[in-house]
């Protein structure tokens, strides 16, 4: 079992006594002699366990795993002491360490030891994944920038009313996950969150999804369908894409929000569904009204209380916190463990401007762990971010880098589509279209 390790003394012949040890055991190790690199390291690199002196030159040891604990909890410290003291024991267990170990006498234990503190590390690890991955509500939204927290606290603020809310900005921001959020924050949390993207489907196959239809309605209606607007009943219905929306269904979906009443398609039934509606575009909805293509009455009736996501070149200093995010998320749906980043893969980064924003970076990061070598996620594992890019991807359009990452799943899974969509979450038959769509067949 590999693991990645940091030994914080101020005695350098131990530090790198240790450290060869260690590195024999198949660990990587980082090494620091002061508490303040020592907090550094762990900003730049994944650790799973760390091994402290007690008496460094500038902390106490047992006060520094508090400092630890608190940014870091998924990691298992062991503090190593010259002096053998129960009350500094005691203390230390209490301030969160793994366990404690007296120089010279314990030597024979400090191998076992990591590895049992790894292996709780891990633990620790995977169950923060998992919680994250069942997190609902704000606490899926996930950065402290300004930009961020102002759009968030506006959130929560319109999430305990029944107000209609537009989300907009570019595509990729996560307009899905504050919807979400939003609905999750609302005393409708209880009923169903139905989404569609209205730029997925034709006139009449988005009508259907949103209205329902009677058997017979049209050809190949053999049964009854439930719209999604009646599937939200007492919920919340996400509207994404709104600007793509018909002009001829944005007039009947006007008449919905202002009576709560519709009609199926093929029937003459008035059907009531009481929901809250969100909205989101990545259009000027104000332009598209210019243009003849969106109605000005749905607009006014769909800009109760607007809230602007912000691209995420915008929000950069959350960009190390979505990252680290993704790469905790994907290493365990790939099976990976240990996982190394180097300071300069986040320098890397940085320097893009990410024009699809969140979703770019999350695809990114997936492609990085499947490309990556020695479990180390470096700059040879990144896209090109340079004048060289090729016409076809366009700046790194989401066209060409979704075409880029199917293609790389692909490679890792040796052709198994099966196996391919279920990394790609998505069904096999939308692979299967998107390879069509994008002649890789």
């Amino acid at each position: 079992m590999s693991g990645n390790i940091l030994i914080i003394d101020d005695e350098i012949k131990l530090l790198k006594l240790l450290g060869m040890i260690l590195s024999q055991e198949n660990f990587n190790v980082k090494q620091a002699s002061t508490a303040r690199s020592a907090m550094t390291m762990l900003e730049q690199y994944e650790f799973d366990v760390v091994l402290s002196d007690v008496r460094l030159p500038d902390a106490f040891g047992i006060d520094l795993i508090k400092s630890i604990r608190a940014k870091y909890p998924h990691l298992e410290i062991i503090l190593m002491t010259a002096f053998g003291n129960i009350t500094d024991a005691v203390q230390a267990m209490k301030n969160g360490a793994y366990d404690y170990l007296v120089k010279g006498d314990d030597n024979e234990k400090i191998i076992p030891l990591v590895y049992k503190a790894l292996e709780k590390g891990k633990d620790n690890r995977s169950a923060m994944v998992q919680k994250n991955h069942h997190q609902k509500g704000f606490e899926t939204i996930i950065g402290s920038s300004p930009l961020i927290l102002q759009a968030k606290k506006l959130a929560e603020r319109v999430a305990l009313t029944d107000a209609t809310v537009l989300l907009t900005g570019e595509t990729g921001t996560g307009k899905e996950v504050f919807a979400n959020a939003i609905h999750e924050g609302s005393d409708r949390k209880k009923n169903s969150f139905v989404a569609i993207n209205c730029s997925a489907f034709s006139k009449e196959i988005l009508e259907s999804e949103l209205f329902g239809h009677k058997a017979g309605a049209f050809t190949g209606a053999i049964k009854d369908k439930k719209g999604l607007i009646e599937e939200a009943n007492g919920g919340t219905l996400f509207l994404d894409e709104i600007g793509e929306m018909p002009i001829e269904l944005q007039a009947k979906l006007l008449r919905v929000l202002e009576t709560k009443e519709f009609i199926k398609m093929g029937e003459t039934r008035v059907s009531k569904s009481d929901f809250r509606l969100i909205a989101a575009t990545n259009r000027h909805l104000e332009d598209e009204i210019k243009q003849g293509h969106f109605r000005e009455d749905l607009y006014f009736r769909l800009n109760v209380f607007e809230i602007t996501l912000p691209a995420l070149r915008e929000r950069k200093e959350d960009l190390k916190a979505l990252a680290k995010n993704f790469i905790a998320v994907f290493s365990q749906k790939l099976h990976l463990t240990a996982v190394q980043v180097t300071p300069e893969y986040y320098k890397a980064l940085e320097k893009n401007d990410w024009k699809g924003n969140i979703r770019e970076l999350r695809n990114t990061i997936e492609r990085s762990l499947i490309l990556m070598n020695d479990n180390t996620l470096d700059v040879d594992t990144l896209p090109l971010y340079s004048k060289t890019v090729s016409a076809e991807r366009d700046s790194l359009s989401i066209r060409s880098l979704e075409k880029e990452h199917i293609l790389k799943v692909l490679q890792y899974t040796k052709g198994n589509k099966a196996e391919a969509a279920r990394l790609l979450e998505i069904g096999i038959a939308t692979l299967y279209r998107k390879l069509e769509e994008y002649e890789l067949r």
